[in-house]
């Protein structure tokens, strides 16, 4: 198509519409500059949900804008960010929509290593601002997992070298999570493998690692960079299960090592760090043993020992009874005179009360309370013959005034009422003389009983001196004369004091007494 059209009629220049000038300026701009590469500082960046990126690159004169379309940023190594100097290597074009002109990018790296170490440094300035490094976070290692979870490459020897350490050490289990160590599909399989790891069920069909290794051998920046990445940084600091980076050589340092909760020099190294030596802890648990085993011979020892000490304080168990056993033989002897004492007290105590007791009294008062009972007798009938009497008056002055029949039913009533009665007090006043006959009779036994004369019938006797009672031997001796009076009469005993009575001897045929059981 021809953009110079006939001028029209009185007009020296061609005119052209919007989108006819917008063509010609994209055709001649892609026709001149086919592919370039541009070196500049990245601006302004975004990443809308699309996928594509959009910045600008500046020098301190002009800026241009960018454009990587969604499948060529997910193939770069190093993603744009803000203040980074990098190399872009694309085609210019134009956006009419706009009227401004803009660079497709097809690859972009950084400008330098100054430039990428200061994209690294900004980066982990930003992380460590948000405390992904800081030591708190960090969690302590299992002193012997059951389970090594391994992140590397499983065909480099990297691999080789770990399961080579822990059959050396301690064999372990080994679940091996295969990943791309290098290059752009480095960082989302290596935080992949982080975030599966933790996502495994304890105690499922695929046992749950204990500890991660996330491993990887020596190389340039470029080839550890993968580890540099914020998503593998990321994935190590939300790890839930402890993490130990060996990526690289020890004076290779990436980011992932200030993210883990331990970092190793080498691969061989953090097998090292994740499990003890084997033969170390037979020998620890040897020497612990004896150290045990000694220790508990030593107190039996000394308990034993001291079990020995004290039993010489205490005494013989046949030297346990002795002393009860002589207690017993001692109070078994002086049961039979305590026996003996006790008798003669309560015969004394007797004899001392029967001696005051008078039996006139009792027989005199035993014969008042029989005239008592001979003059109620007496006093009984007349009064109950006078109450009749005065009743039957009663009824005679009244019986005018009465009704006959009335007063014959009444009387009648009367007689029947008056015999009951006298039934009545003949039954009480029965029962009242032979409730006071038996009492009599009772106080008869007891004067009986506790009389002195029923202590002589058991071979006891009563001694009188000048007419009183002797009770002592100094009192017989002062006596002119003695009476002794015995249960079929008294004996007259001469003047003069009386001799002691000889004691009387054991007869011979009394047996011996019992001796004592112990």
């Amino acid at each position: 198509m021809d953009l110079i059209d006939d001028p029209q009629p009185g007009m020296n220049a061609p005119e052209f519409s919007v989108s006819e000038i917008s063509g010609a300026v994209k055709r001649m701009i892609e026709g001149e500059f086919g592919h370039v590469r541009i070196r500049g500082e990245v601006g302004r960046v975004s990443r809308p949900r699309s996928g594509h990126v959009y910045l600008d690159l500046k020098d301190d004169r002009a800026v241009i804008s960018g454009v990587m379309w969604k499948g060529v940023a997910a193939r770069q190594v190093t993603q744009p960010e803000e203040g980074m100097e990098v190399v872009a290597t694309g085609r210019l074009t134009t956006f009419p929509g706009q009227s401004k002109y803009q660079i497709v990018i097809e690859e972009i790296a950084p400008a330098g290593m100054g430039a990428l170490m200061a994209m690294l440094e900004k980066r982990k300035a930003a992380l460590a601002a948000e405390g992904l490094f800081a030591e708190e976070r960090k969690r302590p290692l299992p002193f012997l997992p059951e389970v090594i979870g391994v992140v590397t490459s499983p065909s480099g020897a990297v691999i080789r070298d770990i399961l080579h350490r822990l059959r050396d050490r301690f064999p372990r289990k080994v679940l091996i999570w295969p990943v791309a160590v290098q290059g752009e599909r480095c960082a989302p399989e290596v935080a992949n493998a982080i975030a599966g790891f933790n996502a495994l069920t304890p105690g499922g069909a695929i046992p749950r690692p204990d500890v991660v290794i996330v491993a990887r051998g020596g190389g340039s920046v470029e080839d550890l960079w993968g580890f540099n990445e914020e998503a593998v940084v990321r994935a190590a600091a939300a790890s839930d299960i402890p993490l130990i980076s060996a990526v690289g050589h020890e004076t290779d340092t990436t980011l992932i090592d200030y993210a883990s909760d331990r970092r190793a020099p080498t691969p061989s190294a953090a097998a090292e760090i994740a499990v003890p030596v084997r033969r170390d802890l037979l020998a620890w648990t040897a020497e612990q043993e004896a150290r045990l085993t000694s220790a508990l011979t030593q107190g039996i020892t000394r308990r034993g020992q001291r079990l020995v000490d004290l039993s010489r304080a205490l005494p013989r168990a046949e030297t346990l009874l002795d002393t009860p056993r002589q207690k017993l033989d001692r109070a078994g002897d002086r049961l039979p005179a305590a026996l003996r004492a006790l008798v003669h007290r309560g015969e004394a105590r007797l004899s001392q009360a029967s001696g005051g007791f008078r039996p006139s009294l009792l027989t005199h008062r035993t014969r008042r309370m029989g005239d008592e009972l001979r003059s109620w007798s007496v006093r009984l009938g007349p009064a109950l013959e006078r109450g009749r009497t005065a009743k039957q008056r009663d009824l005679d002055k009244i019986a005018p005034r009465l009704d006959p029949a009335r007063i014959e039913q009444a009387r009648k009533n009367g007689a029947r009422e008056l015999e009951a009665l006298s039934r009545r007090l003949a039954r009480v006043g029965a029962a009242q003389i032979d409730g006071w006959r038996d009492r009599l009779d009772g106080l008869e036994r007891m004067r009986q009983s506790l009389g002195y004369t029923e202590t002589l019938k058991r071979g006891y006797a009563v001694v009188r001196g000048d007419g009183d009672v002797v009770t002592t031997r100094a009192a017989a001796q002062a006596a002119d004369a003695l009476e002794i009076e015995f249960a079929d009469g008294r004996l007259a005993v001469g003047e003069g004091s009386a001799t002691p009575a000889p004691k009387p001897k054991k007869p011979k045929d009394t047996p011996p007494e019992q001796g004592s059981l112990f």
